[in-house]
């Protein structure tokens, strides 16, 4: 015997299933704005004005956070912006040393010695700039920061938009941060990268609550010590 099943009955379920869809998304939705509120509030006391660092004392590093090169191998200018950001900070003596951190989990990509060669041009000193290899997520390079170069306080240079998410895992890792943004500007594709970062600010509210470990660990190498024992 078939059971038939009117048209009114097909279309109350399509709609409930629409409106369930509908509210499952919304809550989502809502969830993701307040996890990204979560994270730069909890942080916002944390960054530094352009104008300076002052207050700010005993640091152990610079932390400068890579982010990409271009076909030619030169540092993109949002590298560039962050890195003389940094730069600017050791030679004002705001801490002794630079921790390059990025990804050179390839032999044909290698941001930190481009950028350990940006500051050698500019007259830092290579014993007083750290490369950190493995630093492939913001999450990693706060975690290799504290337990393979033993940082313990320091002053962390990235875009502003970007900035909330690197102290926030920082924070949630035990370090003792402060963030100094790169120079005010708006970037080709800062829509997306906005947008983006909302999500990533959520993903890494996961990982600092499970804080996973990051993909290479290794011997610590103090920052304190010689920078050029990061070489390659």
């Amino acid at each position: 015997m078939k059971i038939r099943i009117s048209k009114k009955k097909i279309v109350k379920r399509i709609r409930a299933w629409f409106v369930c869809c509908l509210f499952l998304a919304a809550a989502g939705v809502l969830c993701l704005f307040i996890g990204n509120y979560y994270v730069k509030a909890s942080v916002e006391n944390r960054v530094l004005g352009q104008d300076g660092y002052e207050g700010v004392s005993g640091m152990d590093c610079i932390l400068v956070l890579g982010c990409g090169l271009r076909p030619d191998g030169e540092p993109t200018q949002m590298l560039k912006d962050r890195l003389e950001a940094g730069i600017a900070l050791y030679q004002a003596g705001a801490a002794p040393k630079l921790l390059m951190s990025g990804d050179h989990g390839r032999v044909q990509y290698d941001e930190v010695n481009r950028m350990k060669q940006y500051a050698l041009e500019r007259g830092v000193p290579s014993k007083d700039i750290f490369m950190d290899h493995a630093g492939f997520s913001t999450y990693e390079s706060m975690y290799r920061a504290r337990d393979v170069f033993q940082v313990k306080k320091a002053i962390v240079v990235t875009q502003e938009y970007h900035l909330y998410r690197a102290l926030y895992d920082g924070k949630q890792l035990g370090l003792e941060l402060w963030g100094y943004p790169a120079r005010k500007v708006r970037y080709g594709g800062q829509r997306r990268r906005d947008l983006r970062e909302i999500v990533a600010r959520n993903k890494d509210i996961l990982y600092c609550m499970l804080q996973p470990k990051p993909t290479y660990l290794g011997e610590a190498i103090p920052v304190s010590g010689d920078g050029d024992l990061t070489n390659d």
